[in-house]
């Protein structure tokens, strides 16, 4: 389906901590222009996450909002983080929500697509031009949600629990191939497999199921040299494949290649209801200011039109207005050079009106 015929698309909004609240008007902002161009509304429900939370119910995640997620087609998420609870246990602090939700709505395959497209970057032009790259990363599992953890001997030890069944593994890596047969046919399944037996269980389970996929190429890659990799060969990758630490940090690196994190959207799938965020944190330095990218949400509304609905000519609308407006030079404070002019959230946001608009 690529026009939205009159349709009604339920959303869950989360604001959330920070710079979200803004961003998540963007996003809305571009659906809103997306839906009069594609004949689809929106009828949105926003429900408190993250810091928001915490004052007002005084847990990260309370019941109502676990009830308009649930009755929700999609959630769209601005970000959570708020330094006033860094000292609070585990059960108050913002990113606790955040973990929660996406097992109560069983999002356990993370998508984070990396491709050039504008701003500063570190990288020679010619290291970083034409990367166009997914990281898929495990949402669910591994050491942010293993059992047991906690603190011991008085608090002067810690530990956690890295585990991985063949299930959580084998479903990841069905994603991952499918993922890839529809773009350049590669896939790279990241991992530690000569230290980390949950590693080696990883690899053995990739091997096998990569062998019911003989039109996609498989390579293992340990995860340090992946990191050096997507620094000195990024054209390399299509889809990489990886647990939840690993892709959590190998997909901020690669920010580095777009320009900015403030450019990288996501989805987050596996159950009935979809969870769509920008890849950056809340930034609570710069709320209000004008200064948040929101081009990450508004790509992540593109993300949510695609997989949630689906709704692919609106999607690649978003997208295209998304980079056009980066071509002609409109980029905020984290895309364009130092001391130079740059346009505020609210100006970015009405030049991808804008072009929806046309």
């Amino acid at each position: 389906m690529s026009s939205g015929g009159g349709r009604e698309l339920r959303l869950c909004l989360l604001p959330g901590d920070g710079i979200g609240p803004e961003v998540v008007a963007a996003a809305m902002a571009a659906l809103t222009a997306a839906g009069e161009r594609f004949s689809f509304r929106i009828a949105a429900q926003t429900a408190a996450i993250g810091g928001a939370a915490l004052r007002s119910a005084g847990e990260p995640l309370p019941a109502a909002t676990r009830q308009a997620a649930l009755g929700a087609q999609a959630v769209l998420l601005g970000a959570v983080g708020a330094p006033e609870f860094d000292g609070e246990p585990k059960a108050r602090k913002p990113e606790t929500g955040l973990l929660e939700l996406r097992q109560l709505l069983g999002c356990w395959a993370n998508l984070r697509p990396v491709r050039r497209l504008a701003g500063r970057t570190p990288l020679r032009d010619e290291v970083a031009a034409g990367a166009d790259l997914i990281v898929l990363r495990e949402l669910i599992g591994g050491l942010y949600f293993g059992e047991p953890r906690g603190f011991a001997d008085n608090g002067q030890a810690a530990f956690n629990t890295l585990r991985y069944s063949v299930e959580e593994i084998e479903r990841l890596a069905r994603f991952g191939f499918a993922l890839a047969r529809r773009r350049r046919r590669k896939l790279t399944s990241v991992d530690k497999a000569n230290v980390l037996e949950t590693s080696q269980l990883w690899r053995q389970v990739f091997q096998r199921v990569g062998a019911e996929y003989p039109d996609v190429a498989l390579e293992h890659m340990y995860v340090d040299n992946c990191a050096m990799q997507l620094i000195l060969n990024p054209r390399q990758f299509d889809v990489l494949a990886t647990e939840n630490l690993f892709g959590d940090i190998l997909s901020d690196e690669a920010g580095v290649l777009a320009g900015s994190l403030g450019l990288l959207p996501s989805a987050s799938l596996g159950g009935q209801v979809g969870i769509y965020e920008p890849v950056h944190g809340s930034a609570p330095d710069l709320a209000g200011k004008g200064w948040a990218n929101p081009a990450g949400a508004i790509l992540s509304a593109a993300m949510m039109l695609r997989h949630s609905f689906p709704l692919e000519a609106a999607a690649t609308a978003v997208e295209t207005a998304v980079t056009d407006t980066l071509a002609a030079g409109v980029l905020t404070r984290d895309l364009a050079p130092p001391e130079a002019a740059f346009a505020t959230t609210d100006e970015f946001t009405r030049a991808v009106v804008g072009r929806l608009r046309g």
